[in-house]
């Protein structure tokens, strides 16, 4: 018996992907062989050949997220990072990409540092709905969205960027990177996005124990070009880590429910303190594309990640994240620990000033990766960090 076509997120989480074992194992093997046997010359015994190609860990993961993300087809990879490579890679050479401004410093440093070798150019704009009519280029073939943006959370409306890409070209690509959200939040197919990206090492994992990128389409043609992209390059997940991946999926739901709830009593609080001088969280009321929120997102919940700016500056910033209790100062986010950084100097230490201030990226601006601990001692944590901040010397 599989999953049937009313089986609700919660039971996809846990089902989708299931294994086909031979001794009759509840959790799936750990498969770990590199090649798989033939009874005669190009004539294997199962569907693997050699586990660059195909591993049953793998595709078992790819046919989860697919699952998860409403579409047809799943590709991993050995990171989210390569996972844009590969995008970017099966462009044609002389190609033009639109980008949003307010983007992961890594995905920005790829645009900017590696795409544009092989002839990939980049135009980023802060305000896509207004500005694509007059940036796509004959030769453009690329619209990347992160929707909530990293780290400042503006929300896109997809469903209207869709529209608008496809008035104008139906051969441009669009592309959803919804890592901040999860499946569980959001599902960028459903509102037009030809592919939706993850890096999978933040909510979809989840315990911060895995490197790993996925992506989702429903377009076969699409599939296949970047399926062989992923043979061809190589960038493919471990074992190891996929069978990782896809256990830390199985508890998605639980874990960005949770997260979001504590993250909107943060945010909440944040929001009237007066010692913080803005908060980035699509969960407010307030956010100036609440009504997208409502639209996008499941139950109108903002996800684990939140940002503010705080007063004092710089200083104020660093005094705030050396302060916390719970709130552990690294890079990453989306795991069941609450962590923290100052993109400024950490996650977008790459970007230009002028460019990183232009998408809202300030010195003083903190982010939050909310985890699963207690809400109330999260709380707890955050008010007398901000009190230390706060506090003269």
């Amino acid at each position: 018996m599989g999953l049937i076509a009313s089986d609700k997120f919660a039971t996809k989480a846990i089902h989708a992907g299931s294994h086909v074992d031979v001794h009759g194992s509840v959790i799936e093997p750990i498969s770990l062989s590199t090649t798989f046997k033939q009874s005669a010359p190009a004539q294997p015994i199962g569907t693997y050949e050699y586990s660059r190609s195909q591993n049953p860990n793998r595709e078992n993961l790819e046919n989860a997220i697919a699952a998860l993300e409403n579409g047809k087809y799943g590709l991993a990879f050995s990171s989210g990072s390569a996972t844009t490579a590969i995008i970017l890679q099966s462009l044609p050479q002389n190609s033009h990409a639109i980008s949003i401004g307010d983007v992961y410093g890594g995905t920005h440093r790829y645009f900017t540092k590696v795409a544009n070798a092989h002839g990939v150019e980049t135009t980023f704009t802060n305000d896509l709905i207004k500005d694509l009519p007059n940036l796509v280029k004959e030769n453009t073939k690329l619209v990347w969205i992160e929707s909530p943006t990293n780290p400042t959370l503006k929300v896109t409306d997809i469903e209207a960027v869709s529209k608008s890409i496809k008035s104008l070209n139906k051969d441009i690509l669009l592309v959803v990177d919804n890592t901040f959200l999860s499946p569980y939040l959001s599902n960028p197919l459903n509102f037009g996005a030809d592919i939706v990206v993850h890096s999978a090492t933040k909510y979809i994992n989840g315990h911060s124990d895995v490197v790993l990128g996925v992506l989702a389409t429903n377009n076969q043609e699409i599939y296949e070009r970047l399926q062989f992209l992923q043979n061809a390059v190589g960038a493919i997940p471990s074992p190891f880590d996929s069978w990782l991946t896809h256990r830390g999926l199985k508890t998605l739901h639980l874990r960005v429910r949770q997260a979001s709830l504590t993250a909107t009593k943060i945010a909440e609080f944040l929001s009237t303190n007066p010692n913080v001088k803005a908060v980035n969280y699509p969960g407010l009321p307030t956010h100036e594309n609440y009504d997208i929120v409502k639209k996008q997102h499941r139950e109108a919940l903002g996800g684990g990640m939140i940002s503010f700016r705080i007063n004092g500056g710089s200083e104020a910033a660093a005094k705030f994240s050396s302060s916390t209790r719970l709130f552990t100062l690294a890079e990453s986010l989306g795991g069941i620990e609450s962590l923290l950084e100052v993109p400024a100097v950490m996650t977008h230490g790459g970007i230009p000033k002028e460019s990183r201030e232009a998408s809202g990226v300030y010195d003083d601006l903190i982010r939050l990766s909310v985890g699963i601990e207690d809400a109330g001692d999260l709380l707890d944590d955050i008010k007398q960090a901000l009190e230390v901040a706060a506090a003269k010397n």
